[in-house]
């Protein structure tokens, strides 16, 4: 039986992903009602948005003590939003918080490779609370209902 079929039967929702350029995954989702692009980071512990991005998903907010790191050594700054909703094509998550943080050093990255630039990043929280599993060779995301 296909892997596809068997998570169905499990409960499972498939998400088509698209492989980038710089061998991201991607796919869209919605925040808040609202629409933006999204790489997925198995390695990233938050789901993340820009900071500049506030506006565009409708995000209350507050700052975070927080220090973001990355592959870098460097420290981002961070606020922190709470409470949002979370959709990813019928995969529906209530109660997300999501730190924001400067994304330009990514979005710069991906466009010199001539990547699109994103608005955010799903990491292990939102992966972990859909029970997700990815299947590399066919790029797709399944999420557990």
């Amino acid at each position: 039986m296909a892997l596809k079929k068997h998570l169905e039967k499990q409960g499972y929702h498939s998400v088509k992903l698209k492989k980038t350029k710089t061998n991201h995954f991607e796919l869209k989702a919605k925040i808040n009602g609202r629409k933006g692009r999204f790489i997925i980071d198995t390695g990233a512990s938050n789901s993340c948005v820009g900071l500049e991005e506030a506006l565009l998903f409708d995000l209350i907010t507050e700052a975070s003590d927080h220090k973001a790191t990355g592959a870098g050594n460097a420290e981002i700054d961070t606020q922190i939003s709470q409470n949002n909703k979370l959709s990813i094509d019928g995969f529906k998550l209530k109660k997300v918080d999501l730190v924001l943080l400067d994304l330009s050093h990514i979005n710069n990255a991906l466009v010199k490779q001539k990547a699109k630039p994103v608005n955010g990043i799903i990491g292990a929280d939102v992966l972990e609370r859909g029970k997700a599993i990815i299947d590399y060779n066919k790029k797709r995301l399944y999420l557990l209902r």
